[in-house]
């Protein structure tokens, strides 16, 4: 009688099964969920916390209480951090998004994006300590992933802010230009000031988000879809949360006396395009940050502490932040503590060992 063979494996033969492995990831992927961290930057009344909401169907900001002019006046540039949990068909998304409030409505924006840049710093810093802590497993990532730059529709290109401001920026972050309330100008305008733009860019030397190139083997819809992002940058957009009628279908959009600028129309403005390149970049956008972005920063922290080291400085300067080596140093005397306790319980062990062996 011949053994039953339940595998499939062995009855098709030259098949290993590692053609499974993507599956395998997928159901992991899945069952971790994904982290992604936004930053939105622009100055007020650009329509920023309302494309957000637009673009993940949600609401970030249920309690956030408008400025006056007054408090305005008053106010400084200062970050604020929404996390909301989004799940869709089983897949779950842990999105924060950062907003710049306060940015650009100075009348001296010399000292604008200090904070900013402070606060990327300040989530490489606490990654970085992470890796080199104990607990290695359950780091959160609140890294920048992506930041949306918000261009206003009502200059005639970039403005010196603009420039500085990415400038500064661009070796630290994935950039993606946005041209907020793309309903204000006509097509001829958007395509216009697209070009201005896009030649101010490549003028100063700025680096923004490069949407990677597509490999020969894959389909031309997906090519052809690389090719129309591309060609959108920057993207002209504008948002809105209210629904309404328009030929007896429900869209989002808004309504003006000549007509409904409809939100998800591609006639009408580049939102589709703007989801369309962060959901399916998403993956790419945090790659780069952690294999670019984040090496640099690793780098530099790294060469900084050695440098420091072969000086004699321990102790770190007053704004500064705190050197690799005293973090990792501080890990050692914590792992040489454990060891000696282990240690410790271990002659005991032995002891008592030794006593039961002596009374029998």
């Amino acid at each position: 009688m011949s053994e039953t063979k339940s595998f499939s494996s062995i009855e098709t033969p030259g098949y290993v099964g590692f053609a499974n492995l993507p599956n395998q990831v997928h159901r992991k992927s899945v069952k971790k969920g994904f982290e992604f961290t936004l930053m939105v930057v622009g100055e007020s009344g650009l329509g920023k916390s309302t494309l957000v909401n637009s673009l993940f169907l949600t609401d970030l900001y249920p309690e956030r209480i408008i400025p006056d002019a007054v408090e305005k006046q008053k106010q400084t540039v200062k970050l604020e951090a929404s996390t909301v949990e989004i799940e869709e068909r089983g897949v779950k998304l842990r999105l924060t998004v950062v907003d710049t409030p306060g940015f650009g409505d100075a009348i001296d924006n010399s000292d604008s994006f200090s904070a900013i840049l402070e606060y990327i710093d300040e989530q490489y810093e606490r990654f970085l300590r992470d890796e080199s802590g104990l607990n290695r497993r359950n780091i959160v990532d609140n890294r920048i992933h992506c930041c949306f730059y918000f261009i206003s529709p009502f200059g005639h290109g970039l403005k010196p802010l603009d420039v500085e401001f990415m400038k500064k920026l661009h070796s630290k972050v994935n950039i993606v230009p946005v041209i907020a309330k793309a309903d204000c100008l006509t097509k001829k305008e958007i395509l216009r000031l697209k070009c201005r733009i896009m030649q101010e860019i490549e003028d100063h030397g700025i680096k923004i988000y490069p949407l990677p190139d597509c490999d020969s083997d894959e389909d031309e819809d997906y090519k052809e879809q690389v090719k129309q992002l591309k060609a959108a940058v920057p993207f002209a957009v504008c948002g809105a949360n209210t629904l309404l009628e328009v030929k007896g279908k429900k869209v989002r959009g808004r309504l003006y006396p000549w007509g409904v600028v409809e939100v998800e129309n591609p006639e009408h403005c580049d939102f589709i395009k703007l989801r369309t390149m962060l959901i399916t970049h998403m993956q790419d956008l945090q790659e780069v940050t952690q294999e670019v972005h984040y090496e640099n920063y690793r780098s530099d922290r790294l060469a900084k502490g050695i440098k420091n080291k072969e000086n004699g400085i321990i102790k770190p300067e007053r704004d500064s932040i705190v050197p690799t080596q005293i973090v990792l140093t501080e890990k050692d005397r914590i792992l040489q503590e454990k060891e000696a306790e282990l240690r410790r319980m271990q002659e005991m062990l032995a002891q008592m060992q030794a006593k039961m062996q002596a009374q029998q």
